[in-house]
């Protein structure tokens, strides 16, 4: 048998964790019609490879459609042929909305938190048209330990974005299928597979609390290699993965 080259190692490794995510969260379910939310970031074009794969496999037998939303007074662009082609090439139908928010409304607000309430507005108001019942958003596990951190330090809760979330007021639950990954694995998969870049990243990324929290963790990491483990152990404990 061939030994496997270090490329290979990591997209069994990424397939794996993906996989598992799905048994153990219970993600995706025979009849699910899905919606995935595509950024044009690493971590949604990752998010649409693996959908698509797993779209292959029989059991649990589901379908799925991506989702883009171009805000237009934000500049921050991707290339939509290239989407498009990734997206369709793999057998995911592709869709593009265009959007917009007013800064002004809500000046207590920052150009983040509205920038991500309309898109997830959006997100919202499509998947139902399409008659969805399931919405995949590409956060990973930095993303979901990150955000407990935002949560304990800034509001006083321990609480985060879980695995599997169920609406409320709408037949929709979100999932979050990468929610075992690691965002150095996958930056090195986007590499070895050539994802294209977004031609302008967002003005704000580097404005918030989440960009410190992430350099915090790094931190974090270099006193206790095992941290992200401990972290997420303490949030599957008490229950804070799963929302129903």
């Amino acid at each position: 048998m061939p030994l496997l080259s270090v490329s290979e190692k990591l997209e069994k490794k990424i397939i794996s964790r993906f996989q598992k995510a799905i048994y153990d969260y219970n993600l995706i379910c025979d009849g699910d019609k899905m919606l995935i939310g595509l950024s044009g970031g690493k971590d949604s074009l990752c998010l649409i490879d693996l959908i698509s794969r797993r779209l292959k496999i029989n059991k649990p037998s589901f379908t799925a459609e991506a989702l883009h939303i171009r805000m237009a007074n934000i500049k921050y662009e991707s290339d939509l042929s290239y989407l498009k082609d990734f997206s369709e090439s793999r057998g995911i139908k592709f869709n593009v909305i265009t959007t917009q928010f007013d800064s002004m409304t809500d000046k207590r607000k920052s150009p983040c938190f509205l920038c991500s309430w309309n898109r997830r507005k959006q997100l919202f108001t499509k998947a139902q048209e399409l008659g969805c019942n399931k919405i995949a958003l590409g956060h990973h596990m930095d993303d979901i330990i990150h955000t407990t951190m935002m949560n304990l330090y800034f509001q006083g809760s321990f609480s985060t974005m879980p695995v599997r979330l169920k609406m409320r007021k709408m037949p929709l639950t979100i999932i979050r299928p990468l929610c075992l990954e690691e965002e150095n694995d996958l930056r090195q998969y986007a590499l070895n597979n050539n994802y294209q870049k977004q031609i302008k990243l967002c003005p704000y990324e580097t404005d918030s609390h989440r960009s410190d929290i992430s350099i915090m963790f790094k931190h974090i990491e270099e006193m206790n290699k095992e941290a992200r483990y401990s972290v997420w152990n303490a949030l599957e404990k008490n229950g804070k993965l799963i929302e129903e």
